[in-house]
């Protein structure tokens, strides 16, 4: 054959090779099945209360290109910004320090900014943590705990799931910057807690912030703490000045008092012999837990209880849970949230 004509046809057999592997790359990236960081499906439970994993929906809503503004502050942010971004967005920059990359940007690519879910001040919602003043290290373990796959929630599609997918993202030094950051912010309490019989009725909101229901109908609380933002708009718009409510049911910040502090007749510890005096936290293996969301706080119990919250200090708390009723976790993260950080 000539030599010519041998060199194109195996010049244009490579091309049609690399065009195929190129093309092959491609498919696969694109029906890749995304990484999946539910729990382990033999520490799936569907015996616990939902009230403690709150659901969301999708956001849905048009930008128009509308700039909104907050009470107070002198931004101004369409809602792409504030919701579909990776980026945080920063009402009040005055009012806490200068916040690093990891917290206000991200990082393209490999994970969102730390203050999109837990909001620029680190106070957090219900589905999410108040990082507030945590210890550096502390906040630093968890998030290598959930690299190792040794932190999940307890049910199927808990928001935690996204918080592994981030913390598989960060570099070590990304983590660091982000844990001292919160810890430099002091807590303040933006909780209040009503005792009471009667609940409004809520459903799920975008960014798993739940809506109560605008008929304005009650039930019954149960064996529940319901917990709502105080200014649903303010909650969507991002905004960490604007607090919550927690319902919790008569009666059970007492019970919760007098189980933390007595442990309840070997039933558990008391919680101060780890937590510290005011539950304030102890050294960098117990956290800072007064003043928390009950929401949260319940969560945690649960999945200590389950087994899927894992990790170098957990240890310590599974024996604590393991006799703890429905009921005692409701009094005692009503009780833990009466508290002052």
């Amino acid at each position: 054959m000539h030599a010519g004509r041998l060199f194109v046809l195996f010049g244009a057999a490579s091309v049609v090779a690399i065009l195929s592997s190129s093309f092959l790359l491609h498919a696969y990236q694109a029906t890749a099945p995304k990484p999946n960081y539910d729990p382990p499906e033999n520490l799936v439970r569907t015996d616990f209360p939902s009230w403690p994993y709150p659901r969301g929906i999708r956001d849905t809503r048009k930008d128009d290109g509308t700039l909104l503004h907050l009470p107070g502050s002198t931004q101004e942010f369409t809602p792409t910004q504030i919701n579909g971004n990776h980026a945080t967005i920063d009402w009040f920059p005055d009012r806490h320090p200068v916040p690093p990359p990891p917290i206000i940007d991200g990082r393209a690519g490999a994970y969102n900014a730390c203050g999109q879910c837990h909001l620029i001040d680190g106070s957090g919602k219900p589905d999410t943590a108040d990082l507030r003043g945590l210890a550096v290290d502390y906040i630093v373990q968890q998030i290598v705990d959930m690299k190792d796959d040794k932190r999940h929630a307890s049910i199927l599609h808990a928001p935690l799931a996204e918080m592994v997918a981030v913390s598989k993202g960060m570099t070590l030094d990304e983590t660091r910057q982000a844990a001292e950051y919160f810890h430099s912010i002091k807590p303040v309490k933006r909780l209040r807690i009503v005792e009471t019989d009667t609940v409004p009725v809520t459903h799920p909101g975008p960014h798993a912030v739940q809506q109560v229901d605008p008929s304005g109908a009650t039930e019954p609380i149960g064996t529940r703490i319901i917990e709502v933002p105080e200014d649903f708009e303010r909650t969507e718009l991002r905004d960490p000045s604007s607090g919550f409510v927690a319902y919790v049911p008569k009666g059970s910040i007492k019970r919760g008092g007098a189980l933390a502090k007595t442990g309840g007749d070997g039933k558990t510890l008391p919680c101060a012999t780890c937590h510290g005096e005011g539950l304030k936290g102890m050294a960098d293996a117990f956290p800072d837990i007064a003043g928390h969301s009950p929401t949260a706080t319940a969560r945690q119990l649960y999945d200590f209880k389950s087994g899927t919250r894992d990790g170098k200090n957990a240890i310590t708390m599974k024996p604590v849970v393991m006799k703890l009723t429905d009921e005692d976790i409701v009094d005692l993260s009503a009780y833990v949230a009466s508290l002052q950080p």
